[in-house]
C-alpha cells in the first residue's frame, strides 16, 4: 500500500487556516479575560484604603486609645483636656472613603452613622460635633483651619499642614493599626 500525501485545495487550506486563527484569537481571548479578572481583583483588593486620623498643628494631642476615639466620633467627647472643642471632620457616611470608618469605629451601618452624626450635633449649633467634608483636601483645610479639630483622611492625602495622630500607640501602615483597610 502506497500512501501519497493529500493535496488540499487552496480553498480548504485558506478554510483551515481561519479556523486555527479563529481558535487561537478565542484560546487568546479567554486568557485574556483571565488575566483582566485577576488584575481587578488585585486592584480591588489595593484600593482597600488605610485612613489616618489627623491633627490640628496647635492640638497637643496625645496618642488617643481606640475607645476614645469612638467616643470622639460618636460625639460624646465636648472637650479635649487643654480646654479645646472637640470637632471631627470626614466624609459623607455611605462613600467608600468612610467605609473602614463605618465599619471599625461606628460598627453601624451608613444610616446608623447619619443618625449618629444628627444626634452629636443637635445642640451644638455654633461648632458641631462633626463635620463631613467631600474630598480629604477640604478635611485637611478644615481641620488646619480650626482649634481642637481632627479628621479622618486616606493616609495618602496626608499633607504638612495636619498632624498625624496615633491611635492606640499606632501610626497608619503600622501593624496592628486599627484603621487599615481590608
Amino acid at each position: 500500500m502506497d500512501f501519497q500525501p493529500l493535496s488540499l485545495s487552496p480553498y480548504l487550506k485558506h478554510n483551515l487556516s481561519m479556523i486555527a486563527f479563529n481558535l487561537a484569537r478565542t484560546i487568546l481571548s479567554r486568557r485574556t479575560w483571565a488575566l483582566i479578572l485577576a488584575f481587578g481583583l488585585l486592584t480591588t483588593v489595593a484600593v482597600s484604603k488605610d485612613m489616618a486620623l489627623v491633627s490640628n498643628k496647635t492640638n497637643s494631642l496625645p496618642p488617643i486609645a481606640l475607645a476614645d476615639l469612638v467616643k470622639v466620633c460618636k460625639g460624646q467627647m465636648g472637650r479635649w483636656p487643654d480646654g479645646k472643642p472637640v470637632t471631627v471632620v470626614m466624609r459623607q457616611p455611605g462613600s467608600a472613603d468612610l467605609k473602614i470608618v463605618e465599619e471599625k469605629i461606628y460598627a453601624s451601618t451608613s444610616q446608623d452613622v447619619r443618625d449618629v452624626i444628627a444626634s452629636a450635633n443637635h445642640n451644638r449649633a455654633e461648632r458641631p460635633a462633626i463635620i463631613l467634608g467631600n474630598s480629604d483636601e477640604e478635611i485637611i483645610r478644615k481641620v488646619e483651619s480650626m482649634p481642637g479639630a481632627v479628621g479622618l483622611v486616606d493616609v495618602y492625602s496626608i499633607t504638612g499642614a495636619v498632624q498625624v495622630v496615633k491611635i492606640g500607640g499606632k501610626l497608619p501602615l503600622e501593624s496592628g493599626y486599627p484603621l487599615h483597610g481590608n
